[in-house]
């Protein structure tokens, strides 16, 4: 798995150079100290997982969340402060490290790392006939000893719960062992839009938008659920809706 370590304080990012040559798994292509250089380190060489600090120079690492390509790689944050580690999880961070980091806690967070990249892959290359469905398509879900044949259209929103992803539709929210990121790329654009790291929202349920925060939009659906879009996503809604 290539890595990108993002860190403002240098001996910071040697540190964690030295924890990780523990993990040959993990091939570290980079470094950076700030949003800017984190975003265009991201562009050059994309990653497959961030080792990402929060306060990087005056600015926050959720910045970087904020604008990152599609599909996003996954994220470990690494911080000396435990108060953002809600926020962490609500973007679907794969772990939460609180500095000084401990060799046995980094092993987990990499085994985890790992399990989630194989379980990706093997879902993404295992179910080809999957991929391409159109708002006529059904997809079959199942969830203990509930099951439903979904038309892709009556889906109105998806949300990343950990490694997994709750399916919203008529009224029923069922957990789907799939990552959004693959769920993304079977689903028909640009009927479906990622707006933002965790969710996914079907734009014939959108009820109103307004501008929102940082020149980001809010939409909210026919149900009342309010979906705040990553500056990005804002960006490609305007682009596609304007006449």
């Amino acid at each position: 798995m290539k890595a990108l370590i993002i860190d403002d304080e240098a001996p910071a990012r040697a540190e964690m150079r030295l924890l990780l040559s523990a993990h040959p798994e993990i091939e570290i292509t980079g470094e950076a100290a700030g949003v800017p250089e984190a975003l265009q380190a991201i562009a050059l060489t994309p990653p497959d997982v961030l080792f990402l600090d929060i306060n990087l120079r005056g600015a926050s690492g959720f910045e970087v969340l904020d604008n990152l390509p599609l599909p996003p790689p996954q994220v470990v944050f690494c911080t000396a402060y435990d108060e953002h580690a809600l926020r962490a999880f609500e973007v679907s961070a794969l772990d939460y490290l609180l500095k000084p980091i401990h060799p046995g806690r980094l092993a987990r967070t990499v085994g985890k790392l790992l399990a989630n990249h194989e379980r990706t892959t093997a879902a993404e290359s295992g179910y080809p006939a999957a991929k391409g469905l159109t708002l006529e398509s059904c997809v079959y879900v199942r969830e203990g000893e509930s099951c439903w044949l979904v038309p892709v259209s009556d889906i109105e929103l998806i949300e990343a719960e950990g490694n997994s992803c709750r399916l919203f539709f008529q009224g029923r929210s069922p957990l789907v062992y799939r990552s959004l990121s693959s769920l993304e790329e079977r689903l028909p654009r640009p009927h479906f839009l990622r707006a933002n790291r965790s969710q996914i929202i079907n734009r014939g349920f959108i009820e109103s938008i307004q501008p929102w925060f940082s020149h980001s939009l809010k939409a909210v659906l026919r149900n009342g659920t309010g979906i705040e879009f990553s500056r990005r996503a804002a960006q490609v809604f305007r682009d596609q809706a304007a006449l």
